[in-house]
């Protein structure tokens, strides 16, 4: 299978592992080994986070272990369908409160500035990294036994990219084989002054 190529059309220069990142649903059936996964996990320990509390928490399981067929389960019933092929699949939670007990506002936030170191190495280390908020959150917090001061984010499959679309049903097939990657533009969300509705 020829590895799908997808165009980013950047109106600024980044770098190549920025540009060549996309999120597939189809993925090699090449095992990714937990050794990996865990050079992932220790790219996102290193990310900033406020007061540098790291409220991230994460569960991971690797395909044939019971741990990933405990998270597959709770994923909604559209993701399982092709996340089953995943070669690995995590769960992502929060703490919901900082040091002083308060309420941890800035916890999402930096579970995604985790999140984006992960998918960062992950690109550069040749892996295909694809996020979901379609996760059973009631599920998975009671699965995996987080107690009350823990929020369940997303779920996450992991593979390599070159997988077979045609596993894909026809809509996520033609989404998978799509050439172009679009985003806003900037001056649709960055102001140099007062925020502007569009």
């Amino acid at each position: 299978m020829q590895e799908i190529t997808k165009i980013t059309p950047t109106d600024y220069d980044v770098m190549e592992t920025i540009k060549t990142r996309w999120s597939p649903r189809a993925f090699d059936d090449v095992p990714v080994s937990e050794s990996e996964v865990k050079q992932l996990l220790e790219a996102g320990r290193w990310a900033s986070s406020s007061y540098n509390q790291q409220p991230w928490r994460i569960i991971y399981g690797i395909k044939g272990d019971a741990v990933y067929d405990r998270i597959l389960e709770c994923l909604i019933p559209f993701n399982q369908d092709w996340a089953k092929n995943a070669q690995a699949l995590l769960v992502t939670a929060y703490k919901k409160t900082n040091f002083d007990g308060d309420a941890y506002f800035h916890a999402l936030h930096d579970l995604g500035l985790f999140m984006g170191n992960f998918v960062i190495q992950a690109n550069h280390n040749g892996i295909a990294v694809h996020q979901m908020g379609g996760i059973d959150q009631e599920k998975a917090h009671k699965e995996f036994g987080f107690t009350s001061d823990f929020g369940i984010a997303t779920a996450v499959a992991i593979g390599r990219y070159g997988g077979d679309p045609d596993q894909l049903s026809e809509d996520l097939k033609e989404q998978e084989l799509e050439k172009m990657r679009e985003r806003k533009k900037l001056e649709e969300f960055a102001f140099n002054g007062n925020f502007q509705s569009k």
